[in-house]
C-alpha cells in the first residue's frame, strides 16, 4: 500500500490524459452511432487538455518553457463547444431527413 502515499506527480497526469486519449480513439472506431464517436472526440480533447494543465503547472517544471497550458486548454474547451454545436446540427438535420444518425449509412452528404 506504498503507492496510496506518494504524491501525485507529473506521470500521473499523463497517465490519465493517455488513458482518456486512447479510451475516446476506441469509442470512435467501435461506435457506428454519430454520438457515440461525438463523445469519443470529447474524450480525446480532454484527455489533451489534461496534459496541457499539468504541463502548465508550475510544481512540474524546473524552467519556462513558454507554454501557457491553461489559455491552450480554453482554447481547447471554445474548439470543442464549437466542434459539438455544428456536429449537433448536422446530426439533427440528417435525421429529420433520414431517420437515422447511423454512420455507415451517412453517404448521401453530397453538396
Amino acid at each position: 500500500m506504498d503507492f496510496l502515499t506518494e504524491p501525485v506527480g507529473l506521470s500521473h497526469f499523463l497517465a490519465v490524459g493517455a488513458f482518456l486519449f486512447a479510451i475516446g480513439a476506441v469509442c470512435m472506431a467501435t461506435k457506428r452511432n454519430t454520438l457515440g464517436v461525438l463523445m469519443g472526440v470529447e474524450l480525446i480533447l480532454n484527455g489533451a487538455n489534461v496534459n496541457f494543465v499539468a504541463f502548465a503547472s508550475p510544481y512540474f517544471r524546473e524552467e519556462n518553457l513558454g507554454l501557457e497550458g491553461s489559455l491552450l486548454a480554453l482554447f481547447v474547451i471554445v474548439l470543442a463547444a464549437a466542434e459539438a454545436a455544428v456536429a449537433l446540427a448536422i446530426a439533427l438535420n440528417y435525421y429529420n431527413n433520414h431517420s437515422t444518425i447511423d454512420v455507415d449509412k451517412a453517404n448521401e452528404l453530397k453538396g
